[in-house]
């Protein structure tokens, strides 16, 4: 077949092919020595079929020459899925973009809600860590999993819903220390057990708290009110923000407390 026929039955345009070609991903069978005129032939419809396809799944072109050069079923059926995985987590965060730029366009119905409070030092069971921002919500759904299985497993009670602590480097660096907590009621408990872990008495700090309840996609509203708040007032001191987790989430909906930690102002 020449690359015209061939470009008709497959719907690849010659420019493509050649691309193709000079990649080594779809060969010509045959190039004609006298005027390097490209042949194809039939049985290779299916393969251009094949990479048709997975191109507008935006595969890359090596690993659809992995899957297309892969020795069984299975492995190619890994291959696949891989990049089926890889499509839906663009895929969750396009739709995370979206609502968060629909919250954007969206005036709110009240004034967000700023309250100042005062938190004592609170006794608590910690995970502390220094990460990086892109692992955080890994990290969070590991060590939230640990600290579950930490208060199942030993003889500590919580005094109060679970909370998280972010260093202000963890979004200016992008590297930074990140904390997950239980408050508890007494820092008794054999440390042995506690894997990872630790007992600690956070400090005090006083706090302009706002609450956000929705899902993750939109509490980005509720920190830029809350910087906006602070800032205006002139309020801020360095230290970490400290979220308090209310309700958590349930199809997705979360309450969470959020604490910007501020100068005692008396209120």
């Amino acid at each position: 077949m020449t690359i015209g026929d061939f470009s008709r039955a497959t719907r690849l345009s010659a420019k493509t092919l050649r691309f193709y070609h000079r990649v080594g991903l779809l060969e010509p069978a045959r190039v004609d020595p006298a005027n390097d005129y490209r042949l194809y032939s039939v049985e290779q419809i299916a393969d251009a079929q094949v990479i048709r396809h997975f191109r507008s799944l935006d595969m890359p072109v090596q690993v659809i020459q992995d899957v297309l050069a892969a020795g069984g079923i299975d492995a190619r059926n890994d291959l696949i899925a891989g990049h089926l995985a890889h499509l839906q987590t663009q895929l969750e965060q396009t739709r995370a973009a979206v609502a968060g730029l629909q919250g954007l366009l969206t005036r709110p119905e009240t004034p967000l809600t700023v309250t100042h409070r005062s938190v004592p030092a609170l006794p608590a069971l910690v995970i502390r860590d220094t990460i990086d921002l892109a692992d955080l919500s890994d990290w969070y759904t590991t060590a939230g999993r640990d600290l579950t299985g930490l208060m199942q497993s030993t003889s500590l009670r919580a005094a109060g819903p679970r909370g998280g602590s972010w260093a202000t480097e963890l979004f200016l660096d992008e590297r930074g220390e990140a904390a997950l907590f239980v408050p508890i009621v007494t820092l008794d408990a054999p440390a042995e057990l506690l894997g990872r872990a630790r007992l600690e008495l956070l400090p005090p700090v006083d706090l302009a708290v706002a609450t956000h309840h929705g899902t993750d996609d939109t509490i980005g509203a509720v920190y830029a009110g809350l910087g906006d708040y602070v800032a205006r007032h002139e309020l801020s001191v360095p230290g970490p923000i400290r979220e308090t987790y209310l309700a958590e989430p349930a199809d997705g909906v979360a309450r969470t407390e959020i604490g910007w930690p501020i100068f005692r102002t008396g209120h």
